[in-house]
This record gives structure tokens, sequence and C-alpha cells, in this order.
């Protein structure tokens, strides 16, 4: 279940391809700081409530050397609901509320439930990582390294690593990489999450974004047929 959780929930966020290279120049840009750099994200996290963005993940296997890719659409909002609607290469719908995961799948017409119970703590770092974070939770969490600015999908934006500081967490995931706009949002536009063990990562990208829109609270309720299966896989 803790894997479940883990990638399930970070392939839909956070809220990651190959990893960029830093030209020198980037890296020896005297003008920022790690904590200049989080001093920004903590304005921007100031006053978040929502986000809409188009999403791509993709999910490299190391020992296959395969890489699946999804799409669609996430609406985040900062009472701890989210919805990712996955539309290719085929469709289905992840919903969280409360301490409850919901998986839809059309194609089988079947919905699983999670329970997050315990895990609940370590999905909400990662459901909020860059949307509406500050800069002080981010801290506790993780060790956080500036590594310089990156242009990236004509986007100017400065890529952090982060390391988590819970030994429990770094048995799945080893570090992340995220890049942050610094030209207007102070928002995430990818994120890279290592998985422990081996080479295999998620690459999460975020384009359209659109934050503080008014997202109805019927957009987080399940709205799947009636007739749809329903289980509940042991956890």
């Amino acid at each position: 279940m803790k894997r479940f959780v883990f990638f399930v929930v970070i392939a839909g966020f956070c809220a990651l391809g190959s990893l960029l290279q830093l030209p020198a120049s980037a890296q020896e840009n005297p003008g920022w700081t790690t904590a200049s750099v989080l001093e920004r994200i903590d304005k921007a996290a100031s006053d978040f409530r929502s986000l809409t963005a188009d999403i791509e993940q993709h999910k490299y296997t190391d020992v296959v050397k395969d890489t699946s890719t999804e799409t669609g659409q996430i609406f985040v909002r900062r009472d701890q609901k989210m919805r990712i609607d996955l539309t290719k290469p085929d469709p289905k719908t992840i919903l969280r509320t409360g301490d409850s995961l919901f998986i839809y799948t059309p194609k089988i017409n079947r919905v699983e439930e999670y329970n997050l119970g315990k895990n609940r703590s370590i999905v909400d770092q990662y459901m909020r990582l860059g949307f509406g974070t500050k800069a002080q939770d981010l801290q506790k969490s993780y060790d956080i390294k500036l590594m310089g600015e990156e242009e990236l999908d004509h986007h100017k934006t400065m890529l952090l690593e982060l390391t988590p500081k819970s030994e429990e967490i770094r048995k799945q995931i080893i570090k992340i990489q995220m890049w942050v706009d610094h030209q207007s949002s102070w928002l995430p536009v990818q994120q890279k999450f290592f998985e422990a063990g081996g080479g295999d990562y998620f690459l999460v990208k975020y384009s359209h974004m659109m934050k503080n829109l008014k997202i109805p609270d019927s957009k987080f309720k399940p709205d799947w047929p009636k007739n749809a299966a329903h289980i509940k896989p042991r956890q």
C-alpha cells in the first residue's frame, strides 16, 4: 500500500524525460541563493487557493529501459482536495478527499477505494509539494539545495533538489528535483522523483497553469456511474 500511495499520488502531482544538465553560468550565478528562492516560494504560497493545469507524466523503468506516458488535467485545492482526469492513453480518474483515495477506470467500470490512514501525512507532503506549501514546511521535511537556473520549455526556472529527511520516505523516494518558474508564478513547471533501489523515476510536467480559479465542490465528488463495481483492495 505504501508504494501504491506514493506513486499514484506523486504521479498526479506533484504535486519529471532525461535529467537536464546545468550550464556552469547557471551554477555560478551569485544573484540567487536557496534562502532567497524559498522566500519567493513562500510569498507565492501565501495566497494559494487552487490550481488547474494540464499534466504529462512519464514513468521510467530502468530494468527494461521503458518509459510510459499519461496525459490529462489536474485540479488542486488548498483544503486537501485533488482530482486528476487522465485522458491518454486510457481514461482514468484519481480523486482524493480527506483520507480516501479513489481510482476510477472507465474501461472496466470499476472504482478502487483506498484509505490513506497513517500514510496521510506522507501523501500530504507530495500533494502540496510546491503548490501552496510554505518554505518552513518544506525545510522541515527536506534538505533543500539550489542547483541553479535553467530554461525549460521556454520558462526561466530555478532548479531545487530536495532530499527527504525521513528515513521511511527515503525507502521510497531518495530525492526530488523541482523546476520552479521564477518569471511570474513561482510554481513548479516540472518535478522529478527518483525511486529508491535503482534507476526508476517519475517525471511530471505542468502546463497551462491557472492559479486561484474557483473550483466547485462538485469537481471533487464521485461522478462515475452508480453501477460501477466498487472494491477496497487489501492494504
